[in-house]
């Protein structure tokens, strides 16, 4: 029988911890910890065969990305990272992890009280390379600002592990409880702490938490996926209809097709097909 208590993700009793909790726990649960904490780590949630699948069906893409050295510790995204958009035209197995049953209850219980219906906001693979250097703490909600921090939960974010995230190989920052933080509150060293978690494990988080790519010291590749979801009267951070284009998106299941945009919110996304 799988219980549903947490335990930290770190060994470290100087750090604030992040929950660690089954994929067998309910939906109502990993919403309650997630709410308290701001996020949480989701165990064994994606088993080997779809992270080699969707590993094969994105290498090709992959390779095909410039790999940045030159880093400018001002940008957004640090050097010796590859990433990849618009996955769900990209990877059939990225399908089943988009509509997932445990992260669509998270969405249900955190999103829909604030919408009708909710979305699917982005999705990349994130593969942070040695040498890579941290990314600056944000927040996935800052791009709406003119909702005062802290905001309503407008975004949930979700990192799949493809391989291990370690402390030395970048694993995901995350500053626990900084989504309830008043604006202007900077996070101090012994506030954020490391997602460390298995290969098949899934790191979620709300918008409002303060998070970023961890610094990679050691000579491992950290592949991770990050999909995210946003209220459905939201624009998109990734333009799922250029990503996704009409003509592919009429061939996938409906449960997908209208988490990509293709439904209406009440009187918003209406189209003339004449």
């Amino acid at each position: 029988m799988t219980t549903e208590t947490s335990t930290p993700t770190t060994t470290d009793n100087n750090k604030p911890f992040i929950p660690s909790i089954s994929c067998n726990a309910s939906q109502d649960t990993l919403s309650e910890l997630l709410l308290e904490h701001g996020a949480i780590v989701v165990t064994g949630i994606c088993s080997d065969t779809e992270r080699n699948n969707l590993v094969a069906e994105l290498e090709p893409f992959l390779a095909k990305t410039t790999l940045q050295t030159n880093d400018d510790p001002d940008e957004f995204y640090p050097a010796n990272t590859k990433r990849a958009a618009a996955l769900v035209r990209k990877s059939e197995t990225v399908h089943k992890m988009i509509t997932n049953p445990s992260l669509m209850g998270i969405c249900n219980n955190i999103l829909l009280p604030n919408c009708e219906r909710f979305q699917l906001h982005v999705s990349s693979a994130l593969v942070i390379g040695p040498g890579a250097r941290k990314q600056i703490l944000h927040r996935e909600d800052d791009p709406f600002e003119f909702f005062e921090v802290p905001r309503p939960n407008m975004v949930v974010a979700s990192m799949w592990a493809m391989t291990d995230f370690t402390i030395a190989n970048g694993a995901t920052l995350i500053v626990p409880g900084s989504h309830l933080w008043e604006a202007g509150r900077e996070a101090q060293a012994q506030e954020i702490t490391s997602a460390q978690m298995k290969a098949g494990d899934m790191l979620v988080w709300l918008g409002g938490t303060l998070h970023g790519a961890g610094e990679n010291t050691s000579n491992e590749w950290r592949y991770g996926i990050f999909l995210s979801y946003s209220l459905g009267w939201l624009r998109q951070e990734e333009n799922q209809y250029i990503d996704t284009p009409l003509e592919i998106a009429s061939t996938l299941p409906k449960p997908l097709r209208e988490l990509l945009g293709y439904k209406m919110h009440r009187g918003l996304g209406f189209f003339d097909v004449s």
